[in-house]
Formats: structure tokens, C-alpha cells, sequence
């Protein structure tokens, strides 16, 4: 049995959708002799280029045990997976537990968005205390003077 890690992109249409599609593939995996070992959910993410029109694409992450001679009946299935825009199976010396790099890099970027989203409402507020302040501070007009017409 040798390691393999698969990533797909899938179209960015169906992302409500994964989770029928997630059993889809493990099924197909299942039915090839194939042992899933982990599954990483990426999420949503941005391609570096176009395609298929597509701008964004929703990364699947699997790793997984299986025969070698199976590989091209999964890559055939893959191939004409409509839902599927891009794919790529690597065999891998060692399944590590570790998180994948893609998966890491999603959530430190999630974490950042909250913190921005959460930071942006004390901005605000600075901003009206300081407009506050600065209206104490104005010049006050004399009133003395009469107005020319």
C-alpha cells in the first residue's frame, strides 16, 4: 500500500454542495481499494489564474493508502468530473497528522479578517471622540462684531 495525497479544486459554484461531493469521492476512493486517512476542508480561495472562467475555486485536501494500480481508474473518474476544475495526486513517503500548509495559511487568514472586522468598530468610535474633541477645542467666533451687508 502506498501514500498518496490528492488535492482538488472544485467549482466554486457547488460550495454549498461539498459535503455531497466529499462523499461522493470518498465512495469512488472506497470502491478502489483506497483507505482515507485525512480530509482537509480549504474552503474557498482565489486561483492564481482563470479557469474555466472560474476565479475562486473550493480545495479538498486528501490523504489516503491504496494500491498503486488503482491510481488511473481515479484519475480517469477525476477527468470527467465535471465538478471538478483541477486535481493533482502525489504519492508521499509519510502520511503526516500535521495540518497542510494551504490549510494553515486559510485559517491564519480567517483569524486575521475577525480581527480586523472586530478592530474596525473601535476605529470608529476613536474617530467620533476625537471629532468630539476637536469641536471643544474650536475657536469660539466673537459675537461682537457686526456683520457687513
Amino acid at each position: 500500500m502506498n501514500n498518496y495525497e490528492t488535492i482538488l479544486i472544485i467549482n466554486p459554484n457547488l460550495s454549498s454542495k461539498v459535503g455531497e461531493f466529499q462523499k461522493k469521492f470518498e465512495k469512488l476512493l472506497s470502491d478502489n481499494s483506497f483507505e482515507v486517512k485525512k480530509v482537509e476542508d480549504i474552503g474557498r480561495r482565489q486561483l492564481a489564474y482563470s479557469i474555466n472562467n472560474h476565479h475562486k475555486g473550493h480545495y479538498l485536501l486528501y490523504r489516503m493508502q491504496g494500491n498503486p494500480q488503482n491510481i488511473a481508474e481515479i484519475e480517469t473518474k477525476i477527468k470527467y468530473d465535471e465538478a471538478i476544475i483541477r486535481h493533482l495526486i502525489l504519492a508521499v513517503k509519510d502520511l503526516s497528522g500535521e495540518d497542510s500548509v494551504l490549510l494553515t495559511e486559510a485559517l491564519e487568514n480567517k483569524n486575521k479578517r475577525a480581527e480586523i472586522v472586530d478592530e474596525a468598530p473601535k476605529k470608529e468610535v476613536k474617530k467620533e471622540e476625537s471629532k468630539a474633541e476637536s469641536k471643544e477645542e474650536a475657536p469660539v467666533e466673537d459675537s461682537n462684531e457686526e456683520e457687513v451687508s
